[in-house]
């Protein structure tokens, strides 16, 4: 792989990872950092109190000039303040710390980034879901992929429920100051409403082909599998707010009041029966978009479970099957990825 050059100084590029109880994935995460091509970066732990290894996992990288910074556990949201107080960087390169980056993708953005010569340009990378192995990871293109005004970029997110991670953005300083810092408030969707307010700030995204970002699917992706309780469910509900009124302050048409109206609906099976005062607030708010909220349906072949048990039985056999499936293949992911390790030995 070849280093980008540039005749001019180039600009420093700050890769910022908060890490909490992350031993397992956290050396990976680092070297991903470390390997990237472009020469000029400064690699930023923040370790949020931590009641496993993942800070001495990263204070092996020191060596390396890796900084790394402890703090009492404060939440994802205050240690990403906390290491972007601590940062030099032109630009900032988020990455948590079970994701991976290719190693050509800052170079890749930051080209872009000196021929455009914006600060207020947003770039953007394509993203693929990975396990344990990063090469069968798929990219699979949405239509996010393109280079976008941030009106039409959150109302494609909104209306089509489509997202990118967090380490596929590259920010500048100056856009990210302007922004303002993570809601230290929010524990669950806290990038979704982060990266709106960096999206809406921007003068427009330009998507960058190429440069890869890998998002580790640690999880099935249900709330179950954060749990819902009382404090992530609120946290969830007030991000989705926030980002409604986002896009509506860029552009409240008829359009995007119907992707927000799609964007509630798509949410909401999270909240019933949990938060049935939720649900009453979100059909609300449905109704001043113009739209109207019905009760979430559960799929054909787990409705029938309602009728002899309840909806809160139902809604919970609905998320097993996909979890099993999920953890299954999660095991035979890893036992490929552990094969795999022993025949590089």
């Amino acid at each position: 792989m070849k280093t980008l050059e540039i005749p001019e100084r180039r600009p420093l590029v700050s890769i910022l990872i908060p890490a909490y109880n992350a031993e397992q994935w956290i050396a990976d995460t680092i070297d991903s950092a470390l390997r990237q091509t472009w020469p000029r970066k400064e690699i930023i732990i923040v370790d949020d109190g931590s009641t496993d290894r993942t800070a001495a996992v990263a204070g092996n990288f020191l060596k390396d000039g890796v900084i790394l910074i402890c703090q009492k556990n404060q939440g994802a949201s205050a240690a990403r303040n906390n290491a972007f107080t601590h940062c030099r960087g032109n630009f900032i390169q988020w990455l948590d710390a079970d994701d991976l980056i290719a190693p050509e993708k800052i170079s890749l953005q930051m080209e872009m980034a000196i021929r455009i010569s914006d600060p207020r340009v947003l770039l953007s990378a394509e993203w693929g879901r990975f396990l344990y192995r990063t090469w069968p990871a798929r990219f699979s293109r949405t239509r996010l992929w393109e280079n976008l005004s941030p009106a039409e970029w959150l109302f494609r997110k909104l209306g089509e429920n489509l997202f990118l991670p967090p380490q596929t953005w590259l920010v500048s300083r100056e856009l990210t100051e302007i922004a303002g810092p993570w809601d230290e408030r929010l524990s669950l969707d806290d990038d979704g409403e982060y990266f709106s307010r960096v999206v809406a700030a921007s003068k427009e995204i330009r998507f960058v082909p190429g440069a890869r970002a890998f998002y580790r699917a640690s999880g099935s992706g249900s709330l179950s599998d954060v749990d819902q309780s009382k404090r992530k469910l609120e946290s969830l509900w007030l991000s989705l707010q926030l980002q409604i009124r986002r896009l509506r302050e860029l552009e409240d048409s008829e359009r995007t009041r119907a992707a927000c109206v799609i964007f509630l609906e798509n949410w909401l099976k999270f909240f019933y029966p949990w938060r049935l005062d939720i649900v009453k607030e979100a059909q609300q708010l449905a109704e001043t978009l113009g739209g109207h909220l019905g009760i979430p349906r559960l799929r054909r072949k787990y409705a029938w479970i309602e009728t002899f048990g309840s909806r809160r039985t139902a809604a919970r056999v609905e998320e097993f099957l996909p979890n099993l499936r999920a953890n299954l293949a999660r095991f035979w992911d890893r036992t490929m990825f552990q094969f795999e390790q022993i025949g590089r030995a």
